[in-house]
């Protein structure tokens, strides 16, 4: 499914044990180098353990109030299911802001 940066989009995340996923939202933070790849950062209703709170996560297409994990993951797009949102301006610069921090840039 084509999707574009800063996309809210639905996918099946894995457990840590790789048994089962759930299907979870995730942020499009860019594509990589191999087509099909996606970069995403996982999305959380757990605010206690997001690295960032959503401000406008309704707006966005969000059901519950939301932030982001500071995990940076690669999944093929075929795994996407749906988008269903996009970050308002504000959660984008946000993010932005805290990739630098992430990645050192």
């Amino acid at each position: 499914m084509p999707c574009s940066r800063n996309d809210i989009v639905l996918l099946p995340i894995p457990f840590t044990d790789l048994r089962s996923s759930k299907v979870r939202p995730a942020i499009v933070v860019g594509h990589g180098a191999w087509l099909g790849d996606l970069f995403v950062v996982p999305v959380t209703s757990q605010l206690s353990s997001a690295d960032l709170t959503l401000v406008d996560w309704n707006a966005a297409g969000l059901n519950v109030a939301s932030g982001i994990k500071g995990q940076i993951c690669t999944v093929e797009d075929s795994l996407v299911r749906k988008v269903v949102g996009r970050l308002s301006t504000r959660d984008r610069d946000a993010l932005d802001d805290r990739l630098r921090v992430w990645l050192k840039l």
